[in-house]
């Protein structure tokens, strides 16, 4: 469904860059983490400074909406990411430790 902007479209309960696969989530979590339009070009390539700017533009008027719509997503991935731990507590306790050596022989 293309929203009354150009540069951003939502198809599947996600904003996208209009026509293109990349999502408006993906700008903002870089934007947040204070990369610059060009910083986030370099990120995305195929994106040009016209729609990276239209997209941030986008957010900032809709943040509330677009921010929601994060924490949505971040709920459902936490709670699935739950449900799969809950499935085989051993392998995870087991892949924690692994990562504990690792980092202490680094």
């Amino acid at each position: 469904m293309k929203l009354d902007n150009p540069y951003i479209e939502k198809r599947a309960g996600s904003y996208y860059i209009y026509g293109t696969r990349i999502s408006l989530a993906s700008l903002v979590y870089a934007y947040l983490d204070g990369y610059a339009a060009e910083g986030i070009q370099e990120c995305y390539p195929l994106l040009t400074l016209e729609q990276i700017h239209g997209a941030l533009a986008f957010y900032l008027g809709h943040r509330a909406e677009v921010e929601a719509d994060l924490e949505e997503k971040r709920e459902r991935y936490d709670q699935q990411r739950q449900i799969i731990r809950s499935a085989d507590p051993a392998f995870y306790e087991q892949m924690a430790a692994r990562r504990c050596e690792f980092l202490v022989k680094t």
